[in-house]
């Protein structure tokens, strides 16, 4: 299915604040966004070199909001303040560092922060129609459990944006029964019980789960696994930044499937592109940004 026929509609389509916008990339997924319907932007940055690069590329920023500003620090700032006063919906990231974004973004005195630990959250759809949300990738290294609740609350926030009423929450580990050597494994144990007292809303969460269990009901038999999240996950929780990060990019390099990605835990999404993204990456993530805004907002 396609990404974006299958975010469905979009029921209140904000605008993206576009930090240091002045890159062809980004101004590139902007332009086609644009045509596609899939969301308004205020760009921020250079004018002259957001104007100069749109027009030698035929690029249509045609009636989009521009603030002028060189400054990095400032570009955040101000996409942030537009955020924080209701003019934009979420933020997104052009030519500067993350950190810098970040920064503003968690900024006590004028950030964007809602007392919820920021995370990766990356949407797949498989060739064959499976869909998975992925999380952490991206952001936080090595997670402790409590770190883990609130990654599983975020990725169950777009899992309901997307329309799962419930979904189901992998502990990804190396096995599937407890034991005390694997931290992991004590991790998801700690998570599928805070999940049975009501600590974990809105999905079931079980663990430890192996990638082949967690996703393939066939081997969950063959192992004898009796778990109803077992072969029927939705989310896949990484024990840790390298297993989501090669999880994550095993799938987008060597998998056939279209995806999106977030950082969700602040006031609003945030698209972080890399230049590494293929095009139709960037466009479904800002789908995405729109989709999850309008149902959070």
């Amino acid at each position: 299915m396609d990404f974006i026929n299958r975010l469905g509609s979009i029921s209140y389509k904000g605008k993206i604040a576009l930090v240091c916008a002045h890159d062809l990339d980004v101004l590139g997924s902007v332009s086609i966004a644009k045509s596609k319907n899939l969301a308004n932007f205020v760009l921020i940055g250079l004018k002259d070199k957001i104007v100069t690069i749109a027009k030698e590329n035929n690029l249509d920023i045609e009636g989009i909001e521009i603030i002028d500003e060189s400054s990095m620090e400032e570009c955040a700032k101000i996409g942030v303040s537009l955020v924080k006063e209701n003019k934009c919906n979420s933020i997104m990231k052009g030519l500067l560092e993350t950190s810098i974004i970040l920064k503003a973004v968690l900024n006590k005195d004028y950030g964007l922060r809602r007392g919820r630990l920021l995370s990766h959250v990356g949407f797949f759809i498989l060739k064959d129609g499976r869909e998975y949300i992925i999380t952490d990738a991206a952001v936080n290294i090595a997670p402790d459990k409590d770190a883990k609740k609130n990654i599983i609350e975020n990725a169950v926030e777009v899992a309901m944006s997307l329309g799962y009423e419930k979904p189901n929450v992998a502990c990804l580990c190396a096995k599937e029964v407890v034991d005390p050597k694997m931290i992991a494994t004590l991790d998801a144990e700690y998570l599928r019980d805070l999940c049975l007292n009501g600590d974990i809303k809105n999905c079931n969460v079980s663990g430890p789960l192996a990638l082949d269990n967690a996703v393939s009901k066939e081997s969950a038999i063959h192992k004898n696994i009796n778990d109803p999240v077992a072969g029927y996950a939705n989310i896949l929780l990484a024990p840790d930044i390298e297993a989501g990060n090669i999880l994550y990019k095993s799938i987008t390099f060597m998998g056939e499937s279209s995806s999106g990605a977030l950082i969700i835990g602040a006031s609003c999404p945030i698209v972080l592109t890399s230049r590494s993204d293929s095009m139709d990456t960037k466009l479904n993530s800002i789908a995405l940004a729109s989709k999850v805004a309008s149902v959070t907002k």
